[in-house]
């Protein structure tokens, strides 16, 4: 029960649903913890990455993977929300000519009605009451942009960017434009065209993850939290231990070599 599900999300479905529909497969309150890596608009579709299990002590390691979309900018309209499912007004602008998609690190404002949380709550529910809210500019990063097709005043993007872009935002920032489709195809090493599969909990790891090899007393010491030394591991960032029975945790580089486990996957 140990691992990542892979799914593709269908519009007008909230994340939170999805994961309430897959935590009932397994068993509900009485089978494994069940969470996600990261939230999909609900008019957005494409790759969530259900954790089951211990997989849920790995969420922000999963979270902070890079992101690709596909995206329809809808050019000469603005939204209230900045997709299709907020209030539209046309503003009859053309499409920019040359239309410059930027790269590189960019800030941008998270959208009012996102579910970034504000005093501890989420900001679409403070909107939703008609509160304003304004969120700080974040710093993101874009490592690609192009267009990829042109119909009218819609404008089709591929975007792979950073954990915490909003695409909603980098597509209002282009001129009078909203998002009107979004879809999600890669999630770090993981990609739409393979929702439906489970990947074990040690596979995934290794996919995002360098890993250092243990054995004997040092995976018995590492499995209970104590740092251990791995010749060849990485000096910087965090690194997956193993040994001939699976992933035994998460760990972070300490002085004099040490590699201090973090967080465990052999406890209850």
């Amino acid at each position: 029960m140990d691992g990542v599900l892979l799914v593709d999300k269908p519009a007008g479905k909230t994340s939170h649903a999805v994961v309430a529909a897959v935590r009932r497969e397994h068993g509900g309150r009485k089978g494994p913890k069940v969470g996600h890596a990261g939230t999909l608009d609900p008019f957005a579709t494409g790759l969530l990455l259900v954790l089951l299990g211990r997989a849920t002590r790995a969420q922000r390691f999963l979270m902070a993977l890079p992101k690709t979309y596909e995206a329809v900018a809808r050019f000469g309209a603005v939204s209230s929300t900045g997709d299709p499912e907020g209030e539209i007004a046309e503003t009859g602008a053309p499409v920019p000519d040359p239309l410059v998609l930027p790269t590189g690190a960019i800030r941008q404002r998270p959208p009012a009605y996102s579910a970034v949380k504000v005093g501890g709550e989420r900001a679409y529910r403070l909107a939703r009451r008609g509160e304003e809210v304004e969120l700080p500019e974040r710093a993101v990063t874009v490592y690609h942009a192009q267009e990829t097709r042109r119909d009218g005043r819609r404008v089709g993007l591929e975007v792979r960017c950073s954990a915490g872009t909003y695409v909603r935002s980098y597509v209002a920032d282009l001129g009078d434009a909203y998002c009107e489709a979004l879809r999600r195809t890669a999630i770090g090493p993981f990609r739409v065209e393979d929702a439906g599969r489970e990947v074990p909990l040690g596979d995934a790891l290794r996919a995002v993850l360098p890993v250092a090899e243990l054995e004997g007393d040092d995976a018995r010491r590492a499995s209970h939290g104590v740092a251990v030394v791995a010749p060849h591991a990485p000096a910087a960032g965090p690194v997956l231990l193993v040994d001939g029975d699976g992933p035994i945790a998460i760990a972070e580089p300490r002085d004099g070599g040490l590699l201090k486990p973090t967080v465990g996957f052999r406890g209850a």
